[in-house]
């Protein structure tokens, strides 16, 4: 898991500034909080928690996983298709095609 975390931050340091997102910075706080969170699950289960309680924090890192994807699916509609549709590089049908793939994500 610590692995996972390391290459994802890495990811996330290298990843070109001009391209990220104003919620980037709090969707990525979420994230790591999230992780975070699963890691306690693992710990949990290794300690033999009751498996009420492990289901109980699962839902939460589902819930806050959830309000992540949710947050940066908006900002992406909100940001990206709004300077797509100003651009006049892309085509209507193009920023369509985006705009109903990322939704499926919803």
């Amino acid at each position: 898991m610590i692995g996972l975390s390391n290459r994802l931050r890495g990811s996330i340091v290298t990843m070109d500034s001009a391209k990220q997102h104003g919620s980037h910075p709090t969707v990525i706080k979420r994230l790591r909080r999230a992780a975070g969170h699963l890691q306690n699950v693992i710990a949990m289960m290794e300690a033999d928690r009751p498996c009420t309680d492990v289901a109980q924090q699962l839902h939460a890192v589902e819930r806050a996983i959830a309000a992540a994807k949710q947050q940066m699916i908006h900002d992406h509609i909100d940001h990206c298709l709004d300077h797509a549709l100003e651009s006049k590089a892309r085509s209507t049908r193009q920023v369509l095609d985006e705009f109903k793939s990322i939704s499926k994500y919803l």
